[in-house]
């Protein structure tokens, strides 16, 4: 579940009201603390093995809009992610069949066997590249500090040492608060992080602009604003265990192709008004 923007918006990731990354934020949207990973890993798969099968397995969130929710809370599982991911498992010939599942355990469940693949804004990082094979970005967004409005002291991620923001565990953005002195709360994902923040019960949350963006969106007006964007943007992608590489080509293929007919440029007008793809 490594998940800019100015409070109007951008263009990258975002949130929304129920499970409201997120990232990672991003995200939301994501983070660096993948260490959900178990003692006896399951071996990769191979694209052979998904074609006999005739379904690709994938972990999601299902809780985390616009990226993977159920549309009124109970509908179907909908989203950018999903409609993504679905639409390479078709270039791949087999069904999509999403298994949904809590963002801080989402590692371990890919690590397990659980699912081939995850698809939920999973920010790309090194210590994420050593462990999982990560597809070709799908979706690029820079991360975005949040504070309330009336917030003066909080202008920059600096600014941060010795503040509390709320983050999810298995961020980017976890690292990134601790990297610049900041005590972390830690959180299930984007919707509790705004509503401590709201209360007054931290000083910020960083996330990818998407999400926030999502949340705007579906809330309204949320007394929140931007203090700071990250330089580089967020670059999600899919993970898959480590030796999935034929699957990884196979997926990266369907990628290109989704890219070059312009299928995921409308998917990603469908859900932010912009392609957010590159």
């Amino acid at each position: 579940m490594t998940r800019a923007l100015s409070l109007g918006l951008r263009g990258s990731a975002l949130l929304a009201a129920a499970a409201l990354s997120l990232t990672a934020c991003s995200s939301s949207g994501s983070d660096s603390t993948d260490a959900e990973e178990t003692p006896a890993a399951a071996a990769g798969t191979t694209l052979q093995e998904i074609q006999d099968a005739g379904v690709l397995t994938i972990g999601t969130e299902g809780t985390y809009s616009p990226f993977s929710f159920h549309e009124g809370g109970n509908g179907d599982l909908i989203g950018y992610d999903v409609e993504i991911a679905e639409a390479v498992a078709a270039e791949l010939g087999v069904e999509a069949e999403f298994e949904e599942t809590q963002f801080d355990g989402i590692f371990a469940g890919l690590e397990a066997g659980r699912f081939d693949m995850i698809a939920n804004q999973i920010s790309i990082n090194p210590t994420r590249l050593e462990k999982y094979e990560m597809s070709e970005p799908y979706t690029v967004s820079p991360g975005v500090l949040i504070v309330t409005e009336d917030t003066t002291d909080i202008a920059s991620f600096e600014d941060l040492a010795g503040k509390t923001t709320a983050q999810s565990l298995t961020s980017n953005w976890y690292e990134l608060a601790e990297q610049n002195g900041a005590k972390v709360e830690a959180v299930e994902g984007f919707a509790q992080a705004v509503q401590l923040l709201q209360q007054g019960r931290v000083d910020a949350t960083i996330n990818d602009s998407l999400t926030l963006l999502d949340y705007q969106k579906q809330q309204g007006p949320s007394g929140l604003k931007i203090a700071a964007e990250t330089d580089d943007p967020s670059e999600n992608a899919f993970a898959l265990r480590k030796g999935s590489t034929e699957l990884l080509e196979a997926v990266n293929g369907a990628l290109a192709t989704l890219r070059e007919d312009g299928t995921i440029a409308s998917i990603s007008e469908k859900y932010f008004g912009e392609d957010v793809s590159q």
